[in-house]
């Protein structure tokens, strides 16, 4: 009997757990704080009213800002982390036991193929360069999709990947990761969306941010020692980052900017945003 198995996370909304783990660590710089608002904003715009999935550890911090400020509304349930490393190999050379505690773990988090059928959309939200990670996490589902005999011409319409991408120069000759990237010419177009990130900030999070867990690669997924709390320096330091990511995007006015920024968005005819931007301003 395999069981699921999941890096340890301490649930930062009702952060009565820190106890005084924090009490010797200095207040971080959210710096980058306007920029996430607005990223933030338009990955919401760009969900399709889905589930939304937050692979990695790279998108830590949009995750815990959108937390912050969707705990008191109904999307609170719609925010998912996804510990995932697939930077690297799509799958054809997993172990059988590999592959039975990844979709066990992927069970786990609401990603069977039988769940993808039916709900809301599945969004899934990372950084991305090359959009390696997108193409493996695919070709993971796609295979499994097969091995189950799960309708697939369903599944394929509920499936969305966002982009954040570093932001360049547009010009006809703009390289883009969707381009190159031969599981989304199995999509509808509309499966997949960008959004664009300050340089800087975007290689900030995808390789120097400290986060407040180690990268869940194929090594640890079935690795119990990821379930208890790392306490070093770094993590405590990524830990209080994150706190005040999270406290931040609980208030009133980080809540304000999303709604407004939410207006400038086409999807802003939609129903479903509207309702969405209502909530943020409440």
């Amino acid at each position: 009997m395999v069981e699921p198995n999941r890096p340890f996370r301490w649930d930062l909304v009702r952060p009565d757990q820190l106890g005084s783990l924090l009490d010797d660590v200095g207040e971080p710089s959210l710096f980058f704080l306007d920029d996430l608002i607005e990223c933030a904003a338009r990955v919401l715009a760009r969900c399709a009213d889905g589930e939304l999935y937050f692979v990695g550890r790279s998108v830590d911090s949009l995750f815990d800002l959108l937390s912050g400020a969707l705990a008191d509304t109904d999307w609170s349930s719609r925010l998912h982390s996804l510990p995932l490393s697939l930077f690297r190999g799509d799958g054809r050379d997993f172990t059988p036991a590999e592959v039975r505690q990844l979709r066990t773990n992927l069970t786990a988090d609401g990603l069977a193929p039988a769940d993808l059928m039916r709900g809301r959309p599945t969004v899934f939200v990372d950084l991305v360069f090359e959009g390696s990670t997108f193409g493996n996490l695919y070709a993971v589902l796609r295979r499994w999709i097969d091995d189950d005999r799960a309708q697939w011409d369903v599944i394929r319409r509920q499936l969305r990947f966002v982009g954040i991408t570093a932001r360049t120069k547009t010009s006809p000759n703009t390289w883009r990761w969707q381009q190159h990237a031969a599981f989304a010419a199995e999509l509808p177009a509309a499966s997949i969306r960008n959004v664009s990130l300050d340089g800087r900030l975007w290689s900030y999070f995808g390789d120097y941010q400290h986060k407040t867990a180690a990268s869940f690669r194929r090594t640890r997924w079935s690795d119990p020692e990821v379930a208890s709390p790392s306490r070093d320096q770094d993590t405590r330091f990524a830990l209080a980052q994150a706190v005040r990511v999270v406290a931040a995007g609980r208030t009133a006015q980080v809540r304000r900017r999303l709604a407004d920024r939410l207006t400038r968005e086409p999807a802003i005819s939609d129903r479903w945003l509207r309702d969405l931007q209502l909530a943020l301003r409440r």
